[in-house]
């Protein structure tokens, strides 16, 4: 075997690895497309992934002769000094898992192979006149040339999503500041590295406050957050006398995806209840006891109401005898008991929230492939709130001298879903004609399909008693700063 084709072999390798490396890492574990700091880190890995892109289409069927062999050589060169450059990023911005760690070492080796193998016929190539020689090598070369288009995609992905971080970080500076109250309070957070805490811990920083995150994972979570927040892994970490102002609870395991089986309600509860009582017991026992817990809960707490009931429910609203309301009933009650040591607390019942993570981008996902339409009958209301606006309504809580209760976290702008799927579709230029039936998610996700076929028409009464005003008050507005 000739060493031109050894190294197109170990091109493709690098190919399938890179694939892996994407898809796993970068888009499912790792989300960078969906993490403000992996900016940079995407905008090298766009200009690689087009390297490669020309890599692999002109090398799959084609050997590049004379002047050839030196653009050849250049694109190897910058190749290189951009890998180097990634590494460091990587190092500077988050902490690898170990699989990516192995994959990127298996991907840097078998990329030095086959550069080296092809080095080795630039002295051939450059002795001949300047020419693109097609040399066909069968169906290793339609792999190669696959390889490049699928790369180009990814690059080009990798490159829209830098500017969309790019976009929203400017539209960040130029917004208006939250005022969380009184400066440098201190402040623990409970799910901190999720999608509303990542979006907290921001604002809470951004405006001087001293940050101490609860989370399972300390090492990832100071490095999410550049290592201006302290991470303890327990409470036992925090020493007796560490003085903590205000407790914003947002921990609990994700409630749509699994079916509700025992096992699952069990995690549920564990991550949301079990989670709130550690935290009281944490403040019973603390010697100085922070004057509000601010913590989770959501408009599930309401249950369900039929297609086509034109209730507005307040805070007022009883809860049902279903799975959701006993969740949510459990984990405002084990929140509520801290105020037995002196702590004032409210219970943040929230509706969908949008923005550039969550739920929105999957719901979104058929609207923008043309495929919108009515979920269900399409007549089950949404209670949605943007993330923006969440953030600003746990700062307008902090800011008031007494709280105490449920809130609803709702836009006042309550809509049937039909609704929704219209707005969302005339926003994106796509058609909203595809209905959903209802019995399909019924059958993959039992009891859980009423969060999406049934919903609830929440208002947030108290809010807007107190005057909060949304910066997002209407759902058109609110989509067309989802990435803000």
């Amino acid at each position: 075997m000739n060493t031109h084709v050894l190294a197109l072999q170990l091109m493709a390798a690098q190919g399938c690895l890179g694939a892996f490396d994407t898809l796993y890492h970068h888009e499912l574990t790792e989300a960078l497309p969906r993490r403000a700091t992996a900016r940079l880190e995407l905008a090298i890995h766009s200009v690689r992934a087009l390297i490669y892109s020309v890599l692999f289409v002109g090398l799959s069927a084609w050997a590049w002769h004379g002047a050839w062999a030196l653009a050849l050589l250049a694109i190897f060169g910058v190749e290189i000094v951009l890998t180097l450059w990634d590494f460091v990023v990587e190092d500077r911005t988050r902490l690898l898992p170990a699989s990516e760690r192995v994959t990127h070492t298996v991907l840097a080796m078998n990329g030095g192979a086959f550069i080296a193998l092809l080095v080795l016929n630039t002295p051939d190539w450059l002795a001949a006149p300047t020419a693109l020689l097609w040399q066909p090598s069968g169906a290793l070369s339609v792999f190669l040339a696959l390889c490049g288009v699928g790369v180009a995609v990814s690059g080009l992905r990798d490159g829209f999503a830098s500017m969309r971080m790019g976009a929203r970080a400017a539209s960040a500076k130029a917004g208006p500041r939250l005022d969380f109250g009184a400066a440098a309070q201190q402040v623990l957070v409970t799910g901190a590295t999720g999608f509303i805490g990542q979006k907290l811990v921001a604002a809470l920083l951004a405006e001087g406050h001293l940050v101490t995150v609860l989370t399972r994972r300390p090492k990832q979570a100071a490095w999410l957050f550049d290592g201006r927040v302290r991470c303890v892994a327990a409470l036992e970490e925090l020493a007796p006398a560490q003085r903590i102002d205000v407790v914003i609870n947002l921990a609990g395991a994700r409630i749509l995806g699994w079916r509700w089986t025992a096992a699952r309600r069990a995690v549920l509860r564990r991550s949301r209840t079990g989670l709130t009582q550690g935290l009281v017991a944490w403040i019973a026992a603390a010697r100085h006891k922070p004057r509000l817990l601010l913590s989770a809960s959501a408009v599930g707490y309401y249950g369900v109401q039929a297609p086509g009931d034109e209730r507005v429910l307040d805070e007022s609203a009883p809860p049902q005898d279903i799975f959701m309301s006993q969740l949510c009933r459990e984990w405002e009650a084990a929140a509520q008991a801290a105020t037995a040591h002196g702590v004032q607390v409210a219970c943040m019942r929230y509706g969908l929230v949008f923005g550039a993570q969550g739920s929105l981008p999957l719901m979104l996902l058929p609207v923008r492939l043309g495929l919108g339409g009515p979920l269900g009958g399409g007549r089950q209301w949404m209670s949605w709130i943007h993330v923006h606006d969440l953030v600003s309504g746990i700062a307008h809580l902090m800011r008031r001298e007494r709280v105490d209760g449920a809130y609803n976290f709702t836009a006042p702008d309550s809509l049937p879903q039909a609704r929704f799927s219209r707005i969302a579709a005339a926003q994106a230029g796509r058609p909203c004609w595809l209905p959903t039936p209802a019995w399909p998610l019924r059958w993959a996700l039992g009891e859980q399909a009423d969060l999406l076929l049934e919903g609830q028409r929440v208002a947030p009464a108290r809010l807007l008693a107190d005057g909060f005003v949304f910066r997002y008050p209407d759902v058109a507005s609110a989509l067309r700063h989802a990435d803000a």
